[in-house]
């Protein structure tokens, strides 16, 4: 499944694990339960987010990789940065960092949550699912007067994540696109 970002269908899998299709549900049942699958609006199976709760040694690999390159971004930048998974429907923000230098920024807290179809975190999390790469823009999609741009994060098993950046006001998506995507490659290679 890791290595099929549209994800599965129950018969895919029942041939896959060559077991019938009766114990292939009971099994997608069973790991939904806990998170480690869901199945999206077309029923296909997809890797969830429990696996990072299962693999407790995952969360802090994840975020030990993550800070020193947001970090960056988010100094070069001049806004918060921020790395956002896929949690079933929604976007969730893992980490966040703030710019040292600036004298307002956005204040991004690990754990918020927003629909994947909004803003430029939740998009670039979908690019992922599709291994699709490119930034994506959102202005005011998610708060009136800011805008973000996010990249996915591709190329990792098992993580469908954006790196991005948010500000009040506008970013120039010019000079702060090809920087938010490089950034995201960094993550995607310090992962692998």
């Amino acid at each position: 499944m890791a290595g099929t970002p549209g994800g599965l269908t129950v018969a895919e899998l029942a041939v896959g694990l060559d077991v019938g299709r009766t114990v292939a549900y009971r099994l997608v049942a069973t790991l939904e339960q806990h998170g480690l699958v869901r199945r999206d609006v077309e029923g296909r199976v997809r890797i969830g987010p429990g696996v990072l709760a299962l693999a407790a040694g995952v969360q802090p690999v994840l975020l030990a990789a993550a800070t020193p390159v947001l970090r960056r971004l988010a100094e070069d930048v001049g806004a918060t940065a921020h790395l956002t998974v896929g949690d079933g429907d929604e976007a969730l923000a893992v980490a966040v960092v703030e710019p040292s230098w600036t004298a307002f920024h956005v204040a991004y807290r690990v754990g918020s949550r927003h629909p994947l179809g909004r803003g430029a975190a939740g998009r670039a999390v979908v690019r992922a699912g599709t291994a699709t790469p490119g930034w994506v823009v959102s202005t005011g999609e998610l708060q009136e007067g800011a805008s973000g741009i996010a990249a996915p994060v591709l190329g990792v098993a098992g993580l469908q994540a954006g790196v991005g950046v948010v500000a009040l006001g506008t970013l120039d998506a010019d000079r702060v696109g090809p920087r938010v995507e490089l950034a995201a490659a960094e993550l995607a290679a310090a992962l692998r």
